[in-house]
């Protein structure tokens, strides 16, 4: 997601991913998919992820946030909370999402606060609620991950050569 330069994990988080070599950083993130949307995560831990999104650049022909773009953000967000929730071992795979979407937005950022509802051995779930500057309810999303243990090659990122 571009530059993440200001996220603010835990730091025995820090410390799992260091000692294992990964870019923390670049793993808890949207990807090439979340630069283009311009999410930014801001704070990140099993218990609670923040992230922004700006409404310009992604709207629909209304020229209201487009749905699309929220369930991105939303899925962006569970999902980091579930492959911190899972460690090192365990990968996050995305099995349901789903949105409610209670009012427009024309322009400024939302913000979207990702929190536990369940994190188990095998499942996360996370409740997403995004909102507009002024601290209106936008969407209410729900995030279910599976935790798959973690395969030789499947954290690295795409194009990795080793």
């Amino acid at each position: 997601m571009g530059e993440q330069q200001d996220v603010k994990f835990p730091q025995e988080v820090i410390d799992e991913y260091a000692a294992l070599g990964v870019d923390l950083r670049a793993l808890f993130s949207a990807g090439h998919l979340g630069t283009r949307m311009g999410v930014q995560i801001v704070e990140a831990s099993a218990e609670r992820v923040v992230a922004t999104m700006p409404v310009e650049g992604n709207t629909q022909p209304y020229g209201l946030l487009h749905g699309g773009a929220s369930a991105v953000l939303a899925e962006t967000l569970g999902s980091v909370g579930a492959m911190l929730h899972g460690g090192s071992t365990k990968l996050a795979v995305g099995v349901d999402l789903n949105c409610t979407h209670h009012r427009g937005v024309r322009s400024g950022l939302v913000t979207g606060v990702a929190t536990p509802v369940h994190r188990g051995r095998s499942t996360a779930t996370y409740e997403i609620v995004i909102s507009d500057e002024e601290g209106r309810r936008v969407c209410t999303a729900r995030l279910t991950c599976l935790l798959r243990d973690v395969r030789p090659g499947d954290g690295e990122p795409v194009g990795a050569t080793g």
